[in-house]
């Protein structure tokens, strides 16, 4: 059953003219999942979900020195990968909704803890020589003002690496993804969570957000140079890479 306490989410093609709502509800959301939400991640991935973060922190190779973020850091995956990777260089996690944070909290104990929104993010103008987002991007009201933001706080020559379930342009890609985001996502993810609305708006938002493509020339009109993607599991998730100009 869905928790009384949950608000509807604005469809994401609605989103942008409806910011005020969507981003409270949505944060709301992964509050009430953020007990079960890593079980669910390994589960309705069959464990892909692991490798294809750990390609999207190695995609980081490259980058200047400097500080690592990850934003819409949720439950600390990727936190502890760069924590793992970067011994040396000082660790951020980044995310909005602070049950999420706090549920990962232990996983990663050197890396600095940020309660904020990645489209008005609370550092300096070049303060962050690389930077990844794994499956966070979707579920922003405004993803072009996001990646304005990403690049102003990113050094020349950094990296910025987005992970993300990116609406599927091939036919078969669209059949699985339509099949198993309709049926599987929200059957399961609501019995194991107790909230199925929520697994239901997750499935609607990869219909709902952009493609690879899309998202590619989104993050040039940015200001990122060298936007490079690749698709992962059949195009199920998708990497993209970018660099903020020297």
């Amino acid at each position: 059953m869905t928790s009384p306490a949950a608000s509807p989410i604005a469809d994401v093609a609605d989103r942008a003219g409806d910011a005020a709502r969507h981003g409270p509800a949505v944060r709301a959301m992964f509050g009430r999942i953020a007990p079960t939400y890593d079980r669910l991640n390994r589960l309705l991935s069959a464990g892909l979900d692991v490798s294809w973060r750990r390609r999207a922190v190695d995609a980081l190779s490259g980058a200047p020195c400097g500080p690592r973020l990850d934003l819409c850091a949720g439950t600390l995956d990727l936190t502890v990968m760069l924590d793992r990777d970067c011994p040396g260089e000082r660790v951020i996690a980044c995310d909005f909704s602070e049950p999420m944070l706090q549920r990962g909290r232990a996983r990663a104990s050197r890396a600095e803890i940020v309660v904020a929104d990645v489209q008005a993010l609370p550092f300096e103008d070049r303060s962050i020589a690389a930077a990844v987002c794994g499956f966070g991007v979707r579920n922003v009201a405004d993803p072009a003002r996001a990646l304005g933001e990403i690049r102003r706080v990113m050094v020349p020559g950094g990296v910025f690496v987005t992970l993300e379930f990116f609406r599927p342009t091939r036919l078969p890609t669209r059949l699985l993804h339509h099949s198993y985001a309709r049926g599987v996502l929200p059957i399961v993810g609501g019995l194991i969570s107790g909230d199925r609305e929520a697994y239901a708006y997750l499935a609607r938002s990869i219909d709902g957000f952009l493609s690879r493509a899309e998202y590619e020339r989104a993050a040039e009109r940015a200001g990122f140079v060298r936007v490079t993607g690749e698709d992962l599991t059949f195009g199920v998730a998708s990497i993209v890479r970018a660099e903020v100009p020297r």
